[in-house]
């Protein structure tokens, strides 16, 4: 891993058509600005993480189970 110190409105490059702009600092978080081709993907690691765990869980699902909720879901209207 690479650490590199900037200040604001300084940058960095990754390869030739990728800029990353230190927008602002303030506190504990920092703004950035990242310039790039439409065509690279830029999404915050927590977010792909999110969905990659949603997707796993999704799959996981069955008729079966999805079977027994609706059971349920008719049990309880029939309580009320």
């Amino acid at each position: 891993m690479l650490v590199i110190k900037r200040k604001v409105s300084e940058s960095i490059l990754i390869g030739d058509d990728i800029e990353i702009i230190i927008s602002e600092i303030d506190q504990d978080k920092v703004k950035i600005a990242i310039d790039a081709p439409l065509e690279i993907k830029i999404t915050r690691k927590e977010l792909a993480e999110t969905y990659e765990f949603n997707k796993i869980a999704s799959e996981k699902i069955n008729k079966t189970s999805l079977s027994d909720v609706k059971n349920k879901l008719k049990g309880s209207k029939k309580e009320k």
